[in-house]
């Protein structure tokens, strides 16, 4: 407890009085819940007026946090991924319009013709996630570019390319193989060539992370309270995630990316939906541009004010949203709003409420409970994590009485019968596991945990 009091704040940068105060503030009443440590940047036109550090990078030894502290930028990757394919556009050796089945070989026609450079770019290709269990059992050399390529061949999609829109990691990560097939060089050369040597980021790592300098380790909680690190979630850097740099880094990559042509000209940029994003909230005060990135025990965000021409930059070493939080709070103080009250994760918030009121309470509060929850991720999410820590815990009754809680809440969301399937099932009621999972299957006729559950217990019958 000393360690992390002691650490609460290290090398300060010189801000206005009260907003330096404010932010001290409010990073406390999260610091307080034990539910950030990391680094706090805002500056203005390219410098910081506010840049500080809290809290440990390594609980283990005890070592702080500093603003020289390398962080997991997770997703950010994919705005260099985005750069070096709009480059190569510009030289004419890729085109919005292009197949994905002209540079990757082995897809299906419906995948290799359909499916464009320009829909990869903006999430509408169909694609959706590769992350799974079996994905992080699974070989290294399945965790490589090479090997999501391969996987994305046998992954179905999620909708017909560019008729809807859906956050792909696998989209991104195929750009990168296009880049090194239209390049004839390695993904991570391409990014140190294009974007790392011009703008001199001397403290931004694009492959040997395990080797990184005063890199900070991530943590997180289980729904019931049990810190852990994420050393099991990290893997080789990828163009959708997986860089480790700095604050400082970050806020020069930016800068040259939103205000300078030294990435992309002005002409290349008008052409980009981001851009023209950007160019209509410029019009709007105090309205901001977010680029963030998070998993297990990693989250960073920036924040691109365009019409005060300020920049707010978290880097967090603990569980996503939290830097997306604490940058909204510091948002919000720049506007001269009230930031909002920090709350605990939304699964230790929901667990607390259920040991102490039950689950009709639960119920009743469910939304005004899971307030800090990532906004992209499905919010029965929440109740299966729970139900998993507990189940993981030899807690089974309890298990069950929170994945029954969860059908409740969302019975259109195939994956919580899928759950509760499986707590039945290790309770060693196979009538109602099976009853459950055949209405995961009326769901989502292609769940594959369900179809495999479905088929042993038919045959052991």
């Amino acid at each position: 407890l000393f360690a992390l009091l002691a650490c609460r704040e290290q090398t300060p940068t010189a801000a206005a009085p009260e907003l330096a105060a404010e932010i001290d503030s409010l990073v406390a009443r999260y610091q307080d819940l034990d539910i950030f440590s990391g680094v706090v940047m805002v500056a203005r036109n390219g410098a910081p007026v506010y840049h500080k550090a809290f809290g440990l990078a390594n609980r283990e030894t005890g070592q702080a946090n500093s603003t020289d502290t390398y962080f997991d930028i997770g997703s950010m990757n994919k705005t260099f991924t985005k750069v070096v394919v709009h480059q190569l556009m510009a030289a004419g050796q890729l085109a919005v319009e292009d197949t994905l089945g002209k540079f990757l070989d082995g897809f299906a026609p419906e995948k290799a013709g359909r499916i464009t450079v320009g829909q990869l770019l903006e999430h509408r290709s169909g694609f959706g996630d590769y992350h799974s269990p079996d994905y992080f059992e699974g070989p290294a050399s399945s965790r490589t570019i090479a090997g999501v390529v391969e996987r994305a061949r046998h992954l179905p999609l999620l909708f017909e390319p560019g008729s809807d829109q859906a956050y792909s990691n696998t989209g991104y990560v195929l750009l990168g193989a296009i880049v090194e097939k239209v390049t004839g060089k390695d993904y991570y050369q391409n990014v140190r060539e294009r974007i790392v040597e011009p703008l001199q980021l001397k403290h931004t790592v694009l492959k040997a992370v395990e080797t990184a300098p005063d890199r900070s380790v991530g943590y997180f909680k289980t729904a019931t309270g049990q810190l852990r690190d994420n050393r099991e979630f990290n893997q080789l850097p990828k163009p959708d995630g997986g860089f480790l740099s700095t604050t400082s880094d970050i806020l020069r990559f930016y800068q040259a990316f939103h205000y300078s042509d030294k990435l992309l000209s002005a002409g290349e940029k008008k052409a980009m939906p981001y851009f023209q994003f950007f160019e209509k909230i410029t019009q709007k005060d105090g309205a901001a541009a977010s680029q963030a990135g998070g998993f297990n025990g990693a989250n960073t965000v920036l924040l691109e004010i365009p019409s005060r021409k300020t920049t707010v930059i978290v880097f967090a070493n603990m569980d996503e949203p939290v830097a997306e939080l604490l940058g909204e709070g510091i948002l919000q103080l720049l506007r001269g709003e009230r930031p909002d009250a920090p709350q605990l994760p939304a699964a230790q918030n929901v667990y607390r409420a259920w040991e102490a009121h039950g689950p009709d309470f639960v119920k009743e509060n469910f939304d005004s409970l899971t307030v800090n929850f990532h906004p992209n991720d499905p919010k029965d999410f929440i109740l299966n994590s729970v139900g998993y820590d507990l189940m993981f815990a030899g807690r089974l009754a309890e298990a069950i009485e929170i994945f029954r809680l969860n059908v409740a809440l969302f019975p259109d969301a195939a994956n919580c019968y899928d759950s509760l399937g499986e707590a039945y099932l290790q309770s060693g009621d196979k009538k109602a596991a099976l009853a459950n999972y055949g209405k995961a299957l009326d769901l989502d006729p292609d769940l594959p945990s369900a179809r495999e559950a479905v088929a042993r217990l038919r045959e052991n019958r």
